[in-house]
């Protein structure tokens, strides 16, 4: 008897999504992705939704149920992950068209480890469409988690994944990629929704991102901003 041929397939590109509490927007990111070929699969994370999230997600993906936390949800997805290329995504940020195999035209660059998209917001804001400019630049690079990042398999596994941060985890990791190998900028932006900056105060926002930021590189512990930024999800 013939395999199937879905279920005998190796993707070429595992996307693993966080979640907690994303009823709201989790169908409208698992919609997008149906849109990005076949040659990936998709792993949802949960990290104890009371919500209708896990119902949502179990409809369009694969749905794995773990302890709450960023950086634990995206490397217990990663353990399940199939294929060479692993591409962590918020559940409130969309993939721009032909993303998938942008990326992995981008992993077949000499000496590319990894890398991220460039960024997008919705709904606009003239301050936030100034700070996505800067999302494009290499020079500037200081990226955000919702940028999308990939990274090959090896890569993720040569590093041990995310570490367990309250906070910060996506930079830190994307520090180390760094470190180990070349990273590129997609610059096709993916979008990401502006809700935090709006409920908080788009300047606001903006201002105790960067005090995180400014504090995360004098070596201040992750911990002590996570009162002050909320709950991540």
């Amino acid at each position: 008897m013939a395999k199937d041929n879905a279920a005998s397939r190796i993707p070429k590109v595992s996307i693993i999504i966080p979640t907690l509490q994303e009823e709201n927007t989790i169908e409208k990111t698992l919609l997008n992705l149906r849109k990005q070929g076949n040659s990936h699969e998709v792993t949802v994370v949960d990290g104890g939704s009371t919500d209708s999230t896990v119902d949502i997600a179990s409809r369009y993906a694969r749905v794995i149920k773990g302890p709450p936390g960023r950086a634990r949800q995206m490397n217990l997805g990663a353990s399940h992950a199939r294929g060479k290329i692993l591409l962590f995504l918020h559940a409130d940020t969309i993939l721009p068209e032909g993303a998938v195999d942008k990326v992995c035209k981008a992993i077949q660059r000499p000496g590319i480890v990894g890398g991220c998209f460039s960024l997008a917001f919705d709904p606009p804001h003239s301050f936030l469409c100034f700070i996505s400019l800067f999302t494009h630049l290499h020079w500037w690079w200081v990226p955000y988690g919702d940028q999308a990042f990939f990274a090959t398999a090896e890569a993720f596994n040569t590093l041990g994944g995310y570490r367990d941060l309250a906070i910060m985890e996506d930079m830190e990791f994307f520090k180390r990629l760094k470190n180990l190998g070349k990273v590129c900028i997609i610059q096709d932006p993916v979008i990401t929704s502006s809700r935090r900056f709006l409920k908080k105060g788009v300047y606001r926002q903006t201002l105790l991102n960067l005090l995180i930021y400014l504090g995360y590189l004098c070596g201040l512990k992750a911990d002590r901003f996570k009162k002050w930024y909320g709950t991540v999800r």
